[in-house]
């Protein structure tokens, strides 16, 4: 028998906590909004399926956010394909926008924000791949997160149905059998990932989405240098000042605020990390890139509500399910 999770049997009150503890425990840590004012209702039924976890999520209308401090403080690396059973949503994540329909496979990065927002009660089935086992670099994976994929898209049309199956009969095969088709969905995941890649080559836009993923991944190897500017990232990419910032425009968050909004997401993570505990807040602060503790500690409170040092208080993460962030 599949774990289920429902708040059937929970006092109105305490539902709403209840919903987004079972989603953390199923899926990650998030956030939970409810869009009613009446008692929320919802189930959940996890199976594993080989090394992979397929979830089917049956709620009320909500919004539920993985957000910065969220993905710092609990940092497993899922891919996350989703497919909308019933209802509709709307899918953000790395300043895209995607309207999912009925019938529709979604695709999100756990490693990264992201918000879901569903506007009426729903179902829907989650498959979280471990990104390691995709091998996929991180710069292919930006270019199908965020996005929605109909069954009349490309290889949408193979992949739909074979996973709306598996979903449903999950927990009814053998160790040795899920296994394989766990390496088959895996494979399947990876055949349509280099698919749409070969894709959004095709489009206009394509060289400034490229650069612009060039320039978060030099980014993210650079993190540690406090030059990092955007004089420096425009000088290394041959670009000027003025068209970096016009490559940003449309990606929710200025190039300075993104290095900064980087370097406190890695800080935040190595903080909350155990067995880290020998590094001082000031050396992983400069391990990042902050060149002055105070302008660090300001904007980490900023950030996430709370003190570095208080953020590294294993009591702070377990007095409240609450995100400090939010």
């Amino acid at each position: 028998m599949s774990p289920v999770l429902t708040t059937a049997s929970v006092p109105d009150g305490d539902k709403v906590t209840y919903w987004r503890d079972a989603l953390g425990r199923a899926l990650v840590p998030m956030t939970v909004a409810p869009h009613g004012t009446g008692p929320f209702h919802g189930r959940i039924t996890t199976s594993l399926l080989g090394h992979l976890r397929v979830s089917t999520i049956e709620a009320d209308a909500q919004r539920i956010s993985r957000t910065p401090s969220l993905v710092a403080r609990s940092p497993e690396a899922f891919l996350a394909v989703g497919i909308q059973v019933s209802s509709t949503a709307t899918l953000t994540q790395d300043g895209r926008r995607a309207q999912v329909r009925e019938g529709d496979l979604l695709v999100y990065d756990t490693t990264r924000p992201y918000a879901l927002d569903h506007p009426a009660r729903f179902t829907t089935h989650v498959f979280l791949l471990p990104r390691r086992a995709l091998g996929v670099p991180d710069a292919d994976l930006r270019r199908i997160t965020g996005t929605a994929i109909g069954t009349s898209d490309g290889f949408g049309t193979v992949l739909l149905p074979f996973l709306a199956s598996l979903a449903t009969s999950a927990h009814s095969f053998s160790p040795a059998v899920a296994g394989r088709l766990a390496g088959s969905v895996v494979d399947l995941v990876a055949t349509l990932l280099a698919e749409r890649t070969r894709q959004s080559g095709t489009h206009q836009d394509d060289t400034r989405a490229h650069l612009v993923l060039r320039v978060r991944d030099h980014i993210d190897r650079n993190l540690g240098d406090p030059a990092l500017s955007p004089e420096a990232i425009a000088g290394a990419h041959r670009i000027s000042v003025r068209y970096l910032h016009r490559l940003f425009e449309g990606e929710g968050v200025t190039i300075g605020r993104l290095v900064q909004q980087r370097r406190l997401e890695e800080c935040a993570r190595e903080l909350a990390r155990r067995g880290r505990r020998n590094a001082t807040v000031s050396a992983v602060a400069r391990r990042w890139g902050f060149v002055s503790p105070t302008h660090f500690s300001r904007a980490f409170r900023t950030a996430y509500g709370v003190s570095p040092s208080e953020w590294r208080d294993p009591r702070t993460h377990e007095m409240s399910g609450a995100d400090p962030g939010t």
